[in-house]
């Protein structure tokens, strides 16, 4: 559990209706988020792939550590779209997104201008819709979180728990750097 957010109104607990998660509390979380961020927030993240580790930072000083699970295809940097590798880099959240199939996202920034470059001279799509996202609807309880930590299964993107995902939904703000090494 993440502990540096105090007095936030806690986020209401997942809810799967036709395998997907409701949005509806989840739209009003994101116009909220931004109030709840003014105070207590994190202002770097550094996620080591070799560790499946996510160090959450504030003013230089790692606030907390957390397990994750990263594309299925972990080593090396994303080439191109389908590959199933997480991107490596210095990258930024772009935006909050209410994930019907994944409870909440953080989305990242890639591709850079110099991934699509770089995928352009191989005549391949570079990917994108990269995000730290929570767990799919089958793990909406959190019961299964032991199991879906234990392996990299995601399509590129950076997997947390639900649970550190709520508390991240209010601690980390639009442009906040992501570093993925």
């Amino acid at each position: 559990m993440l502990l540096w957010l105090t007095g936030c109104k806690q986020p209401l607990e997942p809810r799967v209706v036709n395998n997907h998660y409701t949005l509806e509390e989840c739209k009003e979380e994101l116009l909220e988020a931004e109030d709840y961020s003014q105070g207590e927030s994190i202002d770097k993240i550094v996620v080591v792939k070799k560790e499946r580790k996510m160090y959450l930072y504030k003013e230089g000083k790692v606030q907390n550590t957390l397990p994750v699970s990263l594309g299925k295809n972990p080593i090396g940097h994303k080439q191109q779209q389908g590959d199933n590798r997480t991107p490596e880099g210095e990258f930024w959240i772009s935006r909050k997104l209410c994930s019907p199939q994944y409870f909440r996202s953080l989305c990242i920034s890639y591709p850079r201008p110099e991934d699509k470059v770089s995928a352009a001279r191989r005549g391949v799509n570079p990917g994108g819709a990269v995000t730290l996202h929570g767990q799919p609807t089958w793990n909406a309880d959190g019961k299964g979180d032991s199991y879906t930590l234990s392996k990299n299964w995601t399509q590129g993107c950076v997997a947390v728990t639900n649970s550190a995902m709520k508390e991240l939904w209010y601690a980390v703000r639009e442009g906040v750097p992501i570093i993925i090494r």
